[in-house]
């Protein structure tokens, strides 16, 4: 797709919206009031508001590279903060998705440069649920196990934060975590135990 095309695509995507309806974008400025914050992958082929089917102002969204959470991150940790603090969503979700590069990545050993201590919290993830994990003989079905053990761990560390605690403490926020099926278009819902993993992790992680 190259630039001219893009816009050429812009315009006929106005002409469509207000086609349907006159007041499209007057009644898009006026602000958003989305219940999700999503938090997926920057892979290219998994694009948030589409697979949910998901209108413009619906979703809060964030995404990155193996769909990380990482509380030094601070790109990610306001994202959570203001969709948590400010817009009051009532769900946030971690996606992964299978056939993810990032995962495939951290599990090589080269030097990748800027990326290497990013990928090295999926290393550490993998680290966690190594007995799991090498029991494997298949390689792509270890790698699906381990975009799904590390969708899990991303969630925890979500469940870990002030904003996230105070959410469910305040309102009943609740966190899931997805699983993206590339090969099938299917979401797939890991059925995080939320109430569990936080009631777990409060001796430690009790911030409120």
């Amino acid at each position: 797709m190259n630039l001219d095309k893009v816009f050429q695509n812009n315009k006929q995507w106005i002409k469509d919206k207000l086609a349907v309806d006159n007041d499209y974008f007057e009644e898009l400025g006026k602000g958003q009031n989305p219940e999700l914050l999503y938090i997926g992958c920057s892979d290219s082929r998994v694009t948030a508001e589409e697979l949910m089917g998901a209108k413009p102002g619906e979703v809060f969204v964030h995404r990155n590279i193996a769909n990380m959470v990482i509380s030094i991150d601070l790109n990610v940790m306001s994202v959570v903060n203001y969709a948590v603090d400010h817009l009051k969503v009532k769900h946030i979700i971690v996606c992964g998705h299978y056939a993810c590069g990032g995962v495939k990545a951290a599990m090589q050993s080269a030097d990748l440069g800027i990326l290497n201590p990013w990928l090295r919290n999926i290393r550490d993830v993998y680290r966690i649920h190594k007995n799991e994990l090498n029991a494997f003989e298949d390689e792509e079905k270890k790698y699906d196990r381990l975009v799904e053990l590390n969708v899990k761990e991303q969630c925890v560390n979500l469940i870990k934060t002030a904003a996230v605690q105070k959410g469910y403490r305040d309102r009943g926020l609740q966190v899931h975590g997805w699983v993206f099926d590339v090969h099938t278009g299917k979401l797939i819902d890991l059925k995080i135990n939320f109430e569990k993993y936080l009631k777990d992790i409060m001796e430690i992680y009790h911030l409120d």
